[in-house]
Protein backbone atom coordinates (compact mmCIF):
# COMPACT_ATOMS: atom_id res chain seq x y z
CA UNK A 1 0.00 0.00 0.00
CA UNK A 2 1.67 3.58 -1.00
CA UNK A 3 0.84 6.03 1.64
CA UNK A 4 0.57 9.65 0.68
CA UNK A 5 2.44 12.73 2.32
CA UNK A 6 0.98 13.39 5.71
CA UNK A 7 -0.22 17.23 4.83
CA UNK A 8 -1.42 16.02 1.56
CA UNK A 9 -3.39 13.14 3.20
CA UNK A 10 -4.85 15.83 5.86
CA UNK A 11 -5.91 18.02 3.36
CA UNK A 12 -7.45 15.16 1.16
CA UNK A 13 -9.51 14.20 4.68
CA UNK A 14 -10.56 17.86 5.13
CA UNK A 15 -12.25 18.20 1.40
CA UNK A 16 -14.22 14.85 1.62
CA UNK A 17 -15.69 16.10 5.22
CA UNK A 18 -16.11 19.36 4.24
CA UNK A 19 -16.16 20.55 0.52
CA UNK A 20 -17.45 17.24 -1.69
CA UNK A 21 -20.96 16.43 0.73
CA UNK A 22 -21.66 20.05 -0.26
CA UNK A 23 -20.51 20.36 -3.71
CA UNK A 24 -17.95 22.44 -3.04
CA UNK A 25 -14.17 22.70 -4.19
CA UNK A 26 -11.08 24.93 -4.97
CA UNK A 27 -13.11 27.13 -7.68
CA UNK A 28 -16.16 27.74 -5.03
CA UNK A 29 -13.31 28.88 -2.18
CA UNK A 30 -11.92 31.36 -5.19
CA UNK A 31 -15.18 32.41 -5.74
CA UNK A 32 -15.76 33.96 -2.23
CA UNK A 33 -12.56 34.90 -1.35
CA UNK A 34 -13.06 37.04 -4.37
CA UNK A 35 -16.22 38.23 -3.53
CA UNK A 36 -14.43 40.01 -0.53
CA UNK A 37 -11.38 40.73 -2.22
CA UNK A 38 -13.89 43.07 -4.66
CA UNK A 39 -13.16 45.85 -1.68
CA UNK A 40 -9.79 46.70 -0.36
CA UNK A 41 -9.15 44.35 2.28
CA UNK A 42 -5.73 43.74 3.87
CA UNK A 43 -6.95 39.96 5.00
CA UNK A 44 -9.56 37.29 4.25
CA UNK A 45 -9.73 33.84 4.97
CA UNK A 46 -12.39 31.04 4.96
CA UNK A 47 -12.43 28.50 7.72
CA UNK A 48 -14.26 25.15 7.55
CA UNK A 49 -14.73 22.95 10.46
CA UNK A 50 -16.22 19.43 11.45
CA UNK A 51 -16.30 18.27 15.16
CA UNK A 52 -16.91 14.89 16.19
CA UNK A 53 -17.16 14.47 20.18
CA UNK A 54 -18.11 11.96 22.88
CA UNK A 55 -17.62 11.82 26.62
CA UNK A 56 -18.49 9.97 29.19
CA UNK A 57 -19.05 10.20 33.21
CA UNK A 58 -18.91 7.83 36.18
CA UNK A 59 -20.13 8.34 39.73
CA UNK A 60 -21.16 6.17 42.84
CA UNK A 61 -19.83 3.42 40.75
CA UNK A 62 -22.45 4.00 37.86
CA UNK A 63 -21.78 5.72 34.31
CA UNK A 64 -24.45 8.41 35.07
CA UNK A 65 -24.34 10.28 31.23
CA UNK A 66 -22.75 9.61 28.00
CA UNK A 67 -23.14 12.21 25.50
CA UNK A 68 -22.38 12.26 21.42
CA UNK A 69 -22.21 15.40 19.22
CA UNK A 70 -21.44 16.65 15.59
CA UNK A 71 -20.78 19.71 14.79
CA UNK A 72 -19.77 21.48 11.31
CA UNK A 73 -19.73 24.89 9.77
CA UNK A 74 -17.54 27.80 8.03
CA UNK A 75 -16.86 31.10 9.14
CA UNK A 76 -15.62 34.11 6.71
CA UNK A 77 -13.50 36.62 7.95
CA UNK A 78 -12.20 39.76 6.47
CA UNK A 79 -9.90 42.09 8.24
CA UNK A 80 -8.86 45.68 7.11
CA UNK A 81 -6.48 47.88 9.23
CA UNK A 82 -7.45 46.42 12.94
CA UNK A 83 -11.31 46.64 11.53
CA UNK A 84 -12.40 42.80 11.36
CA UNK A 85 -15.80 41.57 9.97
CA UNK A 86 -16.83 38.10 10.43
CA UNK A 87 -19.40 35.66 9.72
CA UNK A 88 -20.54 32.16 9.90
CA UNK A 89 -22.66 29.90 8.75
CA UNK A 90 -23.59 25.73 10.23
CA UNK A 91 -24.99 25.31 6.78
CA UNK A 92 -22.03 24.58 4.76
CA UNK A 93 -23.15 25.67 1.06
CA UNK A 94 -21.87 27.56 -1.98
CA UNK A 95 -25.34 29.89 -1.05
CA UNK A 96 -24.49 30.71 2.43
CA UNK A 97 -20.54 30.72 1.53
CA UNK A 98 -21.41 33.43 -1.16
CA UNK A 99 -23.81 35.48 1.15
CA UNK A 100 -21.36 35.37 4.10
CA UNK A 101 -19.01 36.45 1.80
CA UNK A 102 -20.88 39.84 0.65
CA UNK A 103 -21.53 40.05 4.24
CA UNK A 104 -17.90 40.90 5.28
CA UNK A 105 -16.64 42.69 2.53
CA UNK A 106 -18.47 45.93 3.68
CA UNK A 107 -15.97 46.23 6.04
CA UNK A 108 -14.46 48.42 3.27
CA UNK A 109 -15.93 51.36 1.21
CA UNK A 110 -13.29 51.84 -0.93
CA UNK A 111 -13.59 49.38 -3.97
CA UNK A 112 -10.49 47.99 -5.76
CA UNK A 113 -10.49 48.92 -9.53
CA UNK A 114 -10.05 47.02 -12.00
CA UNK A 115 -10.35 43.39 -12.28
CA UNK A 116 -9.85 40.85 -9.30
CA UNK A 117 -7.09 38.39 -9.68
CA UNK A 118 -7.05 34.93 -8.85
CA UNK A 119 -4.40 34.45 -6.59
CA UNK A 120 -2.47 31.41 -7.20
CA UNK A 121 -3.48 28.46 -4.64
CA UNK A 122 -0.37 27.08 -2.48
CA UNK A 123 -0.40 24.53 0.02
CA UNK A 124 0.20 25.87 3.61
CA UNK A 125 3.90 24.27 5.42
CA UNK A 126 2.68 21.65 8.46
CA UNK A 127 4.02 19.90 11.12
CA UNK A 128 3.09 16.30 11.69
CA UNK A 129 3.09 16.04 15.49
CA UNK A 130 -0.01 13.52 15.88
CA UNK A 131 -1.60 11.03 13.67
CA UNK A 132 -4.59 11.61 11.93
CA UNK A 133 -6.70 9.03 14.04
CA UNK A 134 -10.33 9.43 15.25
CA UNK A 135 -9.98 8.78 18.82
CA UNK A 136 -13.62 8.02 19.10
CA UNK A 137 -13.56 4.60 17.34
CA UNK A 138 -10.50 3.39 19.01
CA UNK A 139 -12.51 1.46 21.89
CA UNK A 140 -15.68 0.86 21.74
CA UNK A 141 -18.50 1.78 23.95
CA UNK A 142 -18.41 -0.88 26.71
CA UNK A 143 -14.27 -0.23 26.41
CA UNK A 144 -14.94 3.18 27.13
CA UNK A 145 -17.48 1.53 30.23
CA UNK A 146 -14.88 -0.71 31.66
CA UNK A 147 -12.16 1.85 31.57
CA UNK A 148 -13.86 4.39 34.06
CA UNK A 149 -14.92 1.43 35.80
CA UNK A 150 -10.98 0.74 36.38
CA UNK A 151 -10.57 4.29 37.55
CA UNK A 152 -13.22 3.19 40.01
CA UNK A 153 -11.78 0.28 41.68
CA UNK A 154 -8.56 1.31 41.35
CA UNK A 155 -9.54 4.28 43.34
CA UNK A 156 -11.07 2.41 46.01
CA UNK A 157 -8.60 0.03 46.04
CA UNK A 158 -6.10 2.92 46.86
CA UNK A 159 -7.13 3.50 50.31
CA UNK A 160 -10.03 2.97 52.49
CA UNK A 161 -11.01 6.32 53.53
CA UNK A 162 -11.74 7.11 49.70
CA UNK A 163 -15.41 7.83 49.94
CA UNK A 164 -16.49 8.48 46.49
CA UNK A 165 -14.62 8.57 42.95
CA UNK A 166 -15.61 10.33 39.94
CA UNK A 167 -14.15 10.04 36.50
CA UNK A 168 -14.38 11.14 33.01
CA UNK A 169 -13.73 10.17 29.52
CA UNK A 170 -13.70 12.68 26.41
CA UNK A 171 -12.85 12.54 23.15
CA UNK A 172 -12.67 14.49 19.90
CA UNK A 173 -12.18 13.97 16.53
CA UNK A 174 -11.21 17.96 14.67
CA UNK A 175 -11.13 18.11 11.28
CA UNK A 176 -10.13 22.13 9.89
CA UNK A 177 -9.66 23.99 6.25
CA UNK A 178 -8.18 26.98 6.34
CA UNK A 179 -8.22 28.66 2.94
CA UNK A 180 -6.45 32.19 2.91
CA UNK A 181 -7.11 35.35 0.02
CA UNK A 182 -3.64 34.68 -0.73
CA UNK A 183 -3.99 31.35 -2.39
CA UNK A 184 -2.69 29.89 0.72
CA UNK A 185 -4.76 26.19 1.62
CA UNK A 186 -4.19 24.20 4.77
CA UNK A 187 -5.56 21.62 6.46
CA UNK A 188 -5.35 19.70 9.64
CA UNK A 189 -6.80 16.55 11.46
CA UNK A 190 -6.94 16.80 15.16
CA UNK A 191 -8.12 14.48 17.66
CA UNK A 192 -7.90 14.92 21.10
CA UNK A 193 -8.33 13.06 24.49
CA UNK A 194 -8.88 13.10 27.78
CA UNK A 195 -9.38 11.61 31.03
CA UNK A 196 -9.94 13.29 34.39
CA UNK A 197 -10.59 11.45 38.45
CA UNK A 198 -11.42 13.13 40.87
CA UNK A 199 -11.85 11.09 44.60
CA UNK A 200 -13.06 12.47 48.01
CA UNK A 201 -11.48 11.14 51.15
CA UNK A 202 -12.95 11.39 54.56
CA UNK A 203 -11.44 11.06 57.96
CA UNK A 204 -13.19 11.50 61.43
CA UNK A 205 -16.12 13.76 59.80
CA UNK A 206 -13.61 15.54 57.26
CA UNK A 207 -14.01 14.97 53.56
CA UNK A 208 -11.15 17.15 51.07
CA UNK A 209 -10.95 16.60 47.59
CA UNK A 210 -7.84 15.09 45.09
CA UNK A 211 -7.95 15.28 41.38
CA UNK A 212 -5.88 13.52 38.84
CA UNK A 213 -6.00 13.07 35.07
CA UNK A 214 -4.19 13.56 31.36
CA UNK A 215 -4.63 13.46 28.08
CA UNK A 216 -2.95 14.52 24.48
CA UNK A 217 -3.61 14.05 20.47
CA UNK A 218 -3.90 10.47 20.35
CA UNK A 219 -6.09 7.56 20.61
CA UNK A 220 -7.78 6.14 24.03
CA UNK A 221 -5.85 2.89 24.10
CA UNK A 222 -2.78 5.36 25.76
CA UNK A 223 -4.58 5.07 29.18
CA UNK A 224 -3.24 1.93 29.79
CA UNK A 225 -3.40 0.31 33.31
CA UNK A 226 -0.27 1.99 34.26
CA UNK A 227 -1.54 5.13 32.92
CA UNK A 228 -4.88 5.04 35.15
CA UNK A 229 -2.85 4.63 38.44
CA UNK A 230 -0.63 7.20 38.05
CA UNK A 231 -3.83 9.54 37.53
CA UNK A 232 -5.65 7.85 40.05
CA UNK A 233 -2.15 8.02 42.80
CA UNK A 234 -1.90 11.18 42.02
CA UNK A 235 -5.57 11.85 43.02
CA UNK A 236 -5.55 9.71 46.35
CA UNK A 237 -2.58 11.26 47.04
CA UNK A 238 -3.97 14.95 46.92
CA UNK A 239 -6.72 14.16 48.70
CA UNK A 240 -5.25 12.22 51.71
CA UNK A 241 -2.51 14.99 52.07
CA UNK A 242 -5.42 17.61 52.40
CA UNK A 243 -6.70 15.67 55.45
CA UNK A 244 -3.81 16.67 56.89
CA UNK A 245 -3.40 19.88 56.04
CA UNK A 246 -3.40 22.78 58.56
CA UNK A 247 -4.63 26.68 57.63
CA UNK A 248 -1.69 28.39 55.31
CA UNK A 249 0.42 30.95 57.32
CA UNK A 250 -0.33 34.32 55.92
CA UNK A 251 2.73 36.61 54.76
CA UNK A 252 5.58 38.00 52.63
CA UNK A 253 7.80 34.71 52.55
CA UNK A 254 10.13 32.55 49.94
CA UNK A 255 7.42 30.08 47.70
CA UNK A 256 8.92 26.60 46.03
CA UNK A 257 6.88 26.11 43.13
CA UNK A 258 6.80 22.43 41.95
CA UNK A 259 7.41 21.40 38.36
CA UNK A 260 4.67 20.36 35.69
CA UNK A 261 1.38 21.74 36.58
CA UNK A 262 2.44 24.51 38.85
CA UNK A 263 3.49 26.29 35.59
CA UNK A 264 -0.45 26.97 35.15
CA UNK A 265 1.00 30.43 36.85
CA UNK A 266 3.50 31.41 34.56
CA UNK A 267 0.53 30.73 31.87
CA UNK A 268 -1.81 33.29 33.23
CA UNK A 269 0.78 35.76 35.17
CA UNK A 270 2.80 36.09 32.19
CA UNK A 271 1.78 33.98 29.23
CA UNK A 272 -0.79 36.18 28.70
CA UNK A 273 1.11 39.77 28.96
CA UNK A 274 2.68 38.30 26.22
CA UNK A 275 0.27 37.82 23.66
CA UNK A 276 0.68 40.37 21.04
CA UNK A 277 -3.14 41.65 20.50
CA UNK A 278 -2.43 42.90 24.45
CA UNK A 279 1.01 44.83 23.42
CA UNK A 280 0.01 45.91 20.22
CA UNK A 281 -2.62 48.33 21.89
CA UNK A 282 -0.26 49.23 25.28
CA UNK A 283 -2.50 47.34 27.51
CA UNK A 284 0.26 44.57 28.79
CA UNK A 285 3.08 45.19 31.49
CA UNK A 286 4.90 43.73 29.19
CA UNK A 287 4.32 45.96 25.79
CA UNK A 288 7.62 48.14 24.38
CA UNK A 289 9.79 46.18 26.48
CA UNK A 290 11.34 44.06 23.78
CA UNK A 291 15.58 43.88 24.14
CA UNK A 292 14.94 44.60 27.95
CA UNK A 293 15.68 42.55 31.18
CA UNK A 294 12.08 41.13 32.42
CA UNK A 295 13.71 38.52 34.52
CA UNK A 296 16.00 37.19 36.35
CA UNK A 297 19.52 35.46 34.49
CA UNK A 298 18.51 32.24 33.82
CA UNK A 299 15.01 32.59 33.15
CA UNK A 300 13.99 31.28 29.56
CA UNK A 301 10.37 31.30 28.71
CA UNK A 302 8.74 29.52 25.02
CA UNK A 303 5.67 29.00 23.97
CA UNK A 304 5.83 25.86 21.68
CA UNK A 305 3.09 24.59 19.66
CA UNK A 306 5.40 21.72 17.94
CA UNK A 307 6.14 19.18 20.78
CA UNK A 308 4.44 15.67 19.87
CA UNK A 309 1.19 14.59 21.07
CA UNK A 310 0.83 17.94 23.42
CA UNK A 311 -2.48 18.93 23.94
CA UNK A 312 -1.66 22.51 23.36
CA UNK A 313 0.04 21.26 20.20
CA UNK A 314 -0.95 22.31 16.59
CA UNK A 315 0.06 21.22 12.95
CA UNK A 316 -1.07 24.48 11.87
CA UNK A 317 -2.80 27.23 13.32
CA UNK A 318 -6.10 28.16 12.90
CA UNK A 319 -5.19 30.71 10.34
CA UNK A 320 -3.32 28.12 8.08
CA UNK A 321 0.44 28.73 9.37
CA UNK A 322 2.49 26.42 10.59
CA UNK A 323 3.57 26.13 14.56
CA UNK A 324 6.52 27.17 15.98
CA UNK A 325 8.89 26.80 18.91
CA UNK A 326 8.86 31.23 19.99
CA UNK A 327 11.03 32.15 22.66
CA UNK A 328 9.96 35.26 24.50
CA UNK A 329 12.22 35.56 27.31
CA UNK A 330 15.99 34.16 26.98
CA UNK A 331 17.94 34.21 29.91
CA UNK A 332 16.21 36.81 31.70
CA UNK A 333 15.30 39.24 28.17
CA UNK A 334 11.81 39.65 26.44
CA UNK A 335 12.61 38.50 23.00
CA UNK A 336 9.43 38.78 21.48
CA UNK A 337 5.04 37.94 21.48
CA UNK A 338 3.38 35.96 20.05
CA UNK A 339 1.23 36.36 17.20
CA UNK A 340 -1.63 35.83 15.10
CA UNK A 341 -1.91 37.49 11.34
CA UNK A 342 -3.67 40.62 12.06
CA UNK A 343 -1.77 41.78 14.99
CA UNK A 344 2.04 40.70 13.71
CA UNK A 345 0.77 42.43 10.75
CA UNK A 346 0.24 45.54 12.58
CA UNK A 347 3.17 45.43 14.35
CA UNK A 348 5.47 45.26 11.51
CA UNK A 349 6.19 41.44 12.40
CA UNK A 350 6.31 38.04 10.99
CA UNK A 351 3.17 35.51 12.72
CA UNK A 352 4.36 32.93 15.43
CA UNK A 353 1.68 30.44 14.15
CA UNK A 354 -0.52 31.66 17.50
CA UNK A 355 -4.01 32.74 15.78
CA UNK A 356 -6.28 29.84 17.36
CA UNK A 357 -10.56 30.31 17.58
CA UNK A 358 -12.52 27.98 19.62
CA UNK A 359 -14.23 27.04 16.58
CA UNK A 360 -15.78 28.03 13.19
CA UNK A 361 -18.21 30.48 14.85
CA UNK A 362 -15.04 32.80 16.18
CA UNK A 363 -12.69 34.94 15.15
CA UNK A 364 -9.31 33.93 15.52
CA UNK A 365 -6.80 36.03 18.15
CA UNK A 366 -3.06 35.57 19.75
CA UNK A 367 -3.17 32.21 21.86
CA UNK A 368 -0.63 30.55 23.70
CA UNK A 369 -0.08 26.43 23.01
CA UNK A 370 2.47 24.99 25.34
CA UNK A 371 4.57 27.16 27.45
CA UNK A 372 6.85 26.69 29.53
CA UNK A 373 9.99 27.97 31.19
CA UNK A 374 13.25 25.85 30.55
CA UNK A 375 15.13 23.52 32.95
CA UNK A 376 18.02 25.24 35.26
CA UNK A 377 20.97 23.08 37.33
CA UNK A 378 19.46 23.21 40.59
CA UNK A 379 18.35 19.83 42.01
CA UNK A 380 14.91 20.18 43.62
CA UNK A 381 15.44 18.79 46.64
CA UNK A 382 18.31 21.38 47.10
CA UNK A 383 15.57 24.05 46.50
CA UNK A 384 13.13 22.92 49.14
CA UNK A 385 16.13 22.30 51.60
CA UNK A 386 17.18 26.26 51.01
CA UNK A 387 13.55 27.44 52.66
CA UNK A 388 14.27 28.94 55.91
CA UNK A 389 10.65 29.61 56.45
CA UNK A 390 8.41 29.65 53.36
CA UNK A 391 5.48 27.79 51.30
CA UNK A 392 6.48 24.76 48.92
CA UNK A 393 3.41 24.25 46.93
CA UNK A 394 3.20 21.59 44.55
CA UNK A 395 -0.26 22.20 42.69
CA UNK A 396 -2.49 24.69 41.73
CA UNK A 397 -6.30 25.19 40.90
CA UNK A 398 -7.88 28.49 39.93
CA UNK A 399 -6.30 31.90 39.27
CA UNK A 400 -7.18 34.95 37.60
CA UNK A 401 -4.61 37.97 36.33
CA UNK A 402 -4.78 41.49 35.16
CA UNK A 403 -2.86 41.54 31.98
CA UNK A 404 -2.48 45.73 31.92
CA UNK A 405 -1.27 45.69 35.70
CA UNK A 406 0.46 41.74 35.44
CA UNK A 407 -1.08 41.38 39.06
CA UNK A 408 -2.25 37.62 39.63
CA UNK A 409 -4.21 35.58 42.47
CA UNK A 410 -3.83 31.96 42.39
CA UNK A 411 -4.88 29.69 45.31
CA UNK A 412 -2.64 26.19 45.99
CA UNK A 413 -4.39 22.65 45.94
CA UNK A 414 -1.63 21.14 47.49
CA UNK A 415 1.15 23.07 49.42
CA UNK A 416 3.21 22.67 52.12
CA UNK A 417 4.62 24.51 54.60
CA UNK A 418 9.14 24.09 55.20
CA UNK A 419 11.40 25.37 58.01
CA UNK A 420 14.88 25.07 57.78
CA UNK A 421 14.44 22.94 54.97
CA UNK A 422 12.41 20.32 56.40
CA UNK A 423 8.87 19.96 54.81
CA UNK A 424 6.59 20.15 58.34
CA UNK A 425 3.00 19.65 57.66
CA UNK A 426 0.92 20.11 54.26
CA UNK A 427 -1.75 23.58 54.64
CA UNK A 428 -4.52 24.24 53.00
CA UNK A 429 -6.42 27.86 51.99
CA UNK A 430 -2.61 28.73 50.82
CA UNK A 431 -3.12 31.88 47.94
CA UNK A 432 -0.43 33.09 46.06
CA UNK A 433 -0.31 37.14 45.30
CA UNK A 434 2.14 39.07 43.20
CA UNK A 435 2.98 40.92 39.75
CA UNK A 436 4.11 39.05 36.52
CA UNK A 437 6.98 40.75 35.96
CA UNK A 438 7.72 41.17 39.56
CA UNK A 439 7.52 37.24 40.00
CA UNK A 440 10.25 36.73 37.53
CA UNK A 441 12.75 38.96 38.40
CA UNK A 442 12.74 37.31 42.08
CA UNK A 443 13.41 33.56 40.80
CA UNK A 444 16.56 33.06 42.54
CA UNK A 445 16.96 29.09 41.97
CA UNK A 446 15.64 27.13 38.71
CA UNK A 447 15.34 23.30 39.32
CA UNK A 448 16.54 20.55 36.64
CA UNK A 449 13.29 18.30 36.20
CA UNK A 450 11.60 20.72 33.92
CA UNK A 451 8.42 18.90 33.39
CA UNK A 452 5.51 19.93 31.22
CA UNK A 453 1.50 19.11 32.73
CA UNK A 454 -0.06 15.65 32.04
CA UNK A 455 -2.51 17.30 29.58
CA UNK A 456 -5.42 18.79 31.17
CA UNK A 457 -5.03 22.57 30.74
CA UNK A 458 -7.81 24.73 29.07
CA UNK A 459 -7.53 28.52 28.16
CA UNK A 460 -9.97 31.06 28.05
CA UNK A 461 -9.53 34.25 26.60
CA UNK A 462 -12.69 37.24 25.69
CA UNK A 463 -15.15 33.91 25.87
CA UNK A 464 -13.51 31.59 23.31
CA UNK A 465 -11.50 28.23 25.26
CA UNK A 466 -8.92 26.42 23.53
CA UNK A 467 -6.65 23.09 24.68
CA UNK A 468 -3.06 24.54 26.21
CA UNK A 469 -0.38 22.74 28.02
CA UNK A 470 2.04 24.29 30.41
CA UNK A 471 5.52 23.21 32.02
CA UNK A 472 8.23 24.48 34.21
CA UNK A 473 10.77 23.39 36.68
CA UNK A 474 11.10 23.42 40.64
CA UNK A 475 11.25 27.51 40.93
CA UNK A 476 12.53 29.17 44.22
CA UNK A 477 10.72 32.92 44.23
CA UNK A 478 11.46 35.32 47.02
CA UNK A 479 9.66 37.85 48.53
CA UNK A 480 5.84 36.92 47.31
CA UNK A 481 2.85 37.43 49.19
CA UNK A 482 1.06 34.61 50.70
CA UNK A 483 -2.64 35.28 52.15
CA UNK A 484 -3.42 32.25 54.44
CA UNK A 485 -5.99 30.86 56.42
CA UNK A 486 -4.06 30.99 59.76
Amino acid sequence: MISREPTIERLATAKALLLTPFGLDETHLSRALNEIKAQQVDEADLYFQYTRSEGWSLEEGIVKTGSFSIDQGVGVRAVSGEKTAFAYSDDISEASLLDAARTVRTISSAAQSGRVKTAKQKMAGARSLYTAVDPISTLDSQSKVDLLGRVERMARAKDPRVAQVMAGLAAEYDVVLVARADGTIAADVRPLVRLSVTVIAEQKGRREVGSGGGGGRFGLAYFSDAQIQEYVDQAVHAALTNLDARPAPAGEMTVVLGSGWPGILLHEAIGHGLEGDFNRKGSSAFSGRIGQRVAAKGVTVLDDGTISDRRGSLNVDDEGNASQRNVLIEDGILKGYIQDSMNARLMGVAPTGNGRRESYAHIPMPRMTNTYMLAGDKAPEEIVKSIKKGLYATNFGGGQVDITSGKFVFSASEAYWVENGKILYPVKGATIVGSGPECLKRVSMIGNDMKLDSGVGTCGKEGQSVPVGVGQPTLRIDGLTVGGTA
